[in-house]
């Protein structure tokens, strides 16, 4: 199922360009060594242990370069996969297959990569009820498909981009001149121009903490690079007043220390910027 940010306009717009950026105009050499009529099928063979994911973009993709290939999908995404098993077959036309087969593999091998380590990550907190998020640490025109792989992994996404929920950071509150001008300088702007969005705010130490819980009016407050033990205390502070959300260079080797603090949300970065893609690979069938 697909997140609502995915519209069709939205999928067939990075589809289009995706293609063009790979294709120009023409697969020149699917064009020059395969007969224009030769029908073959091919495997997407995977080489990799994780979670698959972007089967079914992968669809669309094949379905955009030519309608009239046929899939047969034997893995749908957020299967947990391992070397030697097979997602799915295409078979049709061979230049369409090559054709799209480069698309396919680079999003499908970097989805399956940040929703395999989204699931790792997600193994470590089971036991608390902290929530993993993604962030906009994405990349450029194809953010989409990385919050997608998010949610396939198991993970919950944070706001899409800068116009779906404030979040008054580091920056915004020493540029507004501390956290109450900021917060109060947020509502006047939401007022004035009619709009209805979260407030979350980002805060670096327990004073900070304390004057968000004076100023008031957010609806999360961010706990940004703090160890456990000032999480604990940051968590004992608000004592549920607002959720919580820790942040800021959250590793494997950190998660579980910082989910045990009693905090709500745990946003990783590294779920989008510093993953390991999994290895797939589209092979043809003789």
């Amino acid at each position: 199922m697909r997140p609502s940010y995915i519209t069709d306009e939205s999928l067939e717009q990075f589809i289009k360009q995706a293609l063009a950026e790979d294709v120009g105009d023409g697969d020149h050499s699917s064009l020059a060594a395969i007969p224009d009529q030769a029908q073959n099928r091919a495997k997407l063979l995977v080489k990799g242990t994780g979670i698959l994911a972007g089967v079914e973009l992968a669809q669309d993709i094949i379905r955009h370069v030519d309608a009239t290939l046929t899939l047969e999908v034997l893995l749908t995404d957020g299967t947990p996969v391992k070397p030697g098993d097979i997602a799915f077959y295409v078979a049709g036309k061979a230049q369409s297959i090559l054709t799209a087969e480069r698309l396919v593999l680079n999003c499908m091998q970097r989805m399956s990569g940040i929703a395999t380590y989204t699931h790792q990550l997600n193994q470590l907190i089971a036991d608390t009820n902290a929530r993993l998020l993604d962030t906009r640490k994405t990349t450029p025109n194809f953010r989409m498909m990385e919050k997608w792989a998010v949610l396939i992994g198991g993970g919950v996404n944070h706001r899409y981009g800068l116009f779906d929920m404030i979040i008054l950071k580091d920056n915004h509150v020493d540029y507004a001149g501390g956290i109450k001008q900021a917060i109060s300088a947020t509502h006047e702007y939401l007022q004035r121009t009619n709009r209805q969005l979260q407030i979350v705010v980002e805060t670096r130490n327990l004073q900070e903490v304390q004057q968000v819980l004076e100023t008031g009016g957010v609806s999360r407050i961010m706990l940004d690079n703090m160890a456990p033990e000032q999480l604990r205390e940051a968590v004992q502070l608000i004592n549920g007043q607002f959720p919580t959300e820790a942040s800021g260079g959250i590793t494997n080797e950190t998660i579980a220390a910082i989910a045990a603090t009693g905090v709500d949300f745990i946003s990783v970065g590294a779920l989008t910027h510093s993953i390991r893609s999994l290895d797939l690979s589209l092979k043809a069938v003789q």
